[in-house]
């Protein structure tokens, strides 16, 4: 039978993680921007919580980047770059490309019939611009091609990924055009795993990784020259 004090050690481990994983959400989704300062005191009267907890939580956060300490301004949010965004990408492009390929050695009849409906509804989905949508649903693409390639440690690896990107993904889908050609690419994929041809998958995978990347690029420097407007002249 657990003993008090390690049903209270439990208890702050579980109220730290929760703390730590809404902060999290809250930074990979855009809801705290990067320069964003993070007040203990002001945290822990919104959470109902000691200060103890969100500060384990910040540290947590600081060990994986996403928030650091500066001199007189405390934890700010430091966020997902455009360079941490283009190396996960580059990544994925590796490591999705041996996913599609085992994926096309062990995918089974019931994950090739739930990917099928998944490209069948994005394709509902494009002809009505629906980029919310497409982008939940190439989210669930690429989780059962996960699911499919049977590895727990590609699941351990690209797992994480995913959150990382998924408001760089939003924004990269977001680019008038890009829906259309992402959703050919995940038909031309998903062809590759019914036929079970594991090279032409990971090629074609590949191929996706790097458009995705490209067209993200395109749209970052397009910001930028867009910010630039005011002080340059018009963009054409």
């Amino acid at each position: 039978m657990p003993r008090r004090g390690e049903n209270v050690q439990a208890g702050r481990e579980v109220l730290r993680n929760s703390i730590f994983c809404q902060l999290r959400d809250d930074i990979l989704k855009g809801r705290l921007a990067p320069g964003e300062g993070l007040v203990e005191v002001k945290l822990a009267a919104q959470y109902g919580v000691s200060r103890t907890p969100i500060r384990e939580a910040l540290r947590q956060l600081e060990l994986e980047g996403l928030v650091r300490y500066l001199p007189n301004r405390g934890v700010v949010v430091e966020g997902i770059t455009i360079q941490d965004v283009e190396d996960i990408f580059v990544i994925r492009e590796h490591l999705e490309s041996l996913e599609a390929s085992w994926a096309a050695r062990r995918i089974t009849e019931e994950e090739l019939k739930k990917l099928q409906e998944v490209v069948e509804l994005q394709e509902f989905y494009v002809a009505k611009d629906d980029v919310e949508q497409i982008t939940v649903l190439d989210t669930e693409f690429h989780r059962i091609l996960l699911e499919a390639s049977k590895s727990k440690a590609l699941r351990y690896a690209l797992g994480s990924m995913l959150d990382y990107v998924e408001q760089a993904r939003l924004r990269s889908l977001s680019v008038p055009g890009r829906i259309h050609y992402s959703v050919k690419e995940h038909l031309g994929i998903f062809e590759a795993l019914k036929v079970h041809d594991s090279d032409l998958a990971a090629r074609r995978i590949a191929q996706h990784m790097a458009n995705a990347r490209a067209n993200l690029l395109r749209f970052v420097e397009g910001k930028k020259e867009g910010a630039a407007a005011p002080c340059g002249g018009s963009v054409q």
